[in-house]
Formats: C-alpha cells, sequence, structure tokens
C-alpha cells in the first residue's frame, strides 16, 4: 500500500536547460542535485561535457533538449540570444510540447520579455521572466535574488525550482516586471561599485591600510553586499570575471534606454554608464565588474 502512495506522487517536472555560460552551469547543477532531471543545450562542447559529468543530459540541439520537457530554462546573455533561441524552426516556441513553461532568466530589456510571452502564449506555451541577482557566487552558492514577471499561477509552478536556485524568489508584477527590477539592480551595483572604487584609489593614495579601512566601512552604512562581495577583488587586483563588464555595460543600456521611455532621470546612472562604456572600450570588457577599479585608477594617473 505504502508504494502506491509514493507512486502517486506527482512527479518533478522534466527540465530543459539552454545556456550553460558562467551562471547557467552551477544552477544547472543544483537542480541536478536537488533531485531534477536535466537535459541542457549549449555551445559550448566542454560546458555539456561538464552537465554530463554532473548527472544531466546533453543535448544536440535546442529542439532536442525541449522536446520532453515540461519546464525550459533559459539563460543568455542578452535579447538578441534570446530571440535567437526562442524563434524559428529550431527554437523553443516551434518544438516545445503545449502547455511547457519556459523561465527565462537572462537578463534582457522589458519589453524582449513581453513579446516573448504574447508569441508563446499563441502556440499554447506559457512565460515567466525571472532574470537574477547575486552573481557566480550566489548562483554556486543557490542564494541568488530571484525577481519574476508573469502570471501567478505561473509563477507558483516555478517556485520549488526557483528555490532551489536562489534565496530571495519575487513575483514584482506581470510580464517583463522582473526585467524591470533587474535593471534597477544593475543601477544600483554598478553605482556602487564605482563609489567603492573611488574610496579604494582614495584610501591606498592617501597611504591607508586598505584591508583594515574596507573592513571598517563594511561594518558601518557604507556596508553593502557589493563591498562584501567585491573586497577582496579590489584588495587583489583579482578581476576574474564573476560577472563581465560586457554584461555590465549591456544591462546599463537596458536601464537608460528604459529610464528614458518612462520618463526617470538617472544623473549618477547615466554617468556610471558611460564610464562602464569607457572600460570596455579600453579593452577591459572581459573583466569582472569590479574592474571599474581600473577607470578609476587611470583618471588617478595610475598605469594600470
Amino acid at each position: 500500500m505504502s508504494n502506491l502512495a509514493d507512486s502517486s506522487q506527482p512527479a518533478r517536472p522534466a527540465i530543459a536547460w539552454i545556456g550553460l555560460g558562467i551562471m547557467g552551469s552551477p544552477m544547472s547543477e543544483n537542480l541536478i542535485k536537488a533531485g531534477y532531471s536535466v537535459t541542457g543545450f549549449t555551445l559550448e562542447q566542454d560546458k555539456l561535457d561538464r552537465l554530463t559529468a554532473a548527472g544531466g543530459t546533453a543535448a544536440a540541439s535546442i529542439a532536442e533538449a525541449v522536446k520532453d520537457a515540461d519546464v525550459v530554462i533559459t539563460m543568455v546573455p542578452a535579447s538578441p540570444q534570446v530571440e535567437a533561441i526562442a524563434y524559428g524552426p529550431d527554437g523553443i516556441l516551434e518544438n516545445a510540447r503545449q502547455g511547457a513553461l519556459i523561465v527565462d532568466m537572462s537578463s534582457i530589456t522589458p519589453q524582449t520579455s513581453v513579446d516573448l510571452a504574447k508569441n508563446a502564449a499563441a502556440k499554447g506555451i506559457r512565460v515567466i521572466d525571472a532574470p537574477v541577482s547575486g552573481g557566480e557566487a550566489g548562483a554556486i552558492e543557490a542564494v541568488l535574488s530571484i525577481m519574476v514577471g508573469g502570471e501567478k499561477a505561473d509563477f507558483d509552478e516555478a517556485l520549488p525550482i526557483l528555490e532551489t536556485l536562489g534565496k530571495t524568489i519575487v513575483l514584482c508584477g506581470p510580464h517583463g516586471s522582473g526585467q524591470t527590477v533587474k535593471a534597477a539592480n544593475q543601477l544600483i551595483v554598478a553605482v556602487n561599485i564605482q563609489a567603492c572604487a573611488e574610496a579604494v584609489v582614495f584610501l591606498e593614495k592617501s597611504g591607508v591600510d586598505l584591508q583594515a579601512a574596507l573592513d571598517v566601512l563594511n561594518g558601518g552604512l557604507a556596508g553593502s553586499t557589493v563591498l562584501t562581495r567585491k573586497k577582496d577583488n579590489f584588495l587583489n587586483r583579482d578581476f576574474k570575471p564573476g560577472f563581465r563588464i560586457d554584461l555590465h555595460h549591456k544591462d546599463m543600456g537596458i536601464v537608460t534606454d528604459a529610464a528614458r521611455n518612462v520618463g526617470a532621470a538617472l544623473p549618477v546612472g547615466a554617468v556610471v554608464a558611460q564610464l562602464v562604456a569607457s572600460l570596455r572600450a579600453q579593452g577591459d570588457g572581459g573583466l569582472d565588474h569590479s574592474a571599474l577599479l581600473r577607470a578609476v585608477e587611470r583618471l588617478s594617473g595610475q598605469q594600470v
């Protein structure tokens, strides 16, 4: 009798994961560890090998990955990549089954999310936008903040999966709302990193013990998650990418454009957006966004 009862428990949804980069790989592995069946597709063979080593299944195409999936999770760099994997004969919408749920965790424009939801609905496929904050460390530790846009019923269905990936999971409103909140997140993070970078250069040029100074600053009102996460990057000039300048440049474009569309002024954000752009133009786009420190050092007359 007990066996019968066990077998009547609803099966965990089968998951397709598209995009296995710095964030996608550890996130998909956390789902596998939690007992989910994950079939993945990405463009790099070594990432597919990593997925299979973790217990997932590698697919040879998007179509193969999504055909039997209950939930399709996407984690790619920007709006053009989301459109490339979603649309067309080889894309998700043509190959996923009716009733499937797409959880797009990429950081893209709010309008791209709204359009995707509308086009998917025409095929009987549901979508929520669920971008994340927390970077590579947050992905590995499964403590991401996840901001969601979409229908409440779809959010509720995805919640057990999202709870395996993050710690703070909030439905922010209709389609596109998650992306709007993510854009605000990226604005705050960039301005915060810039302020920290300016403080680091000021402290060092003043001859202060930087480690001691950052420790005491982080214990007061100047403290932040950004400073906690990025302190060692500043101290060691270690700019191995957890979140690349290239991607933050894309995000600053999203937030400045979206703010202009709704009539919100971002005077400090606009300046930091230009500083991010200049860092990228100087060849630092592949570095972690804590490399904003390098821009301040250059402006302060230091060789970097």
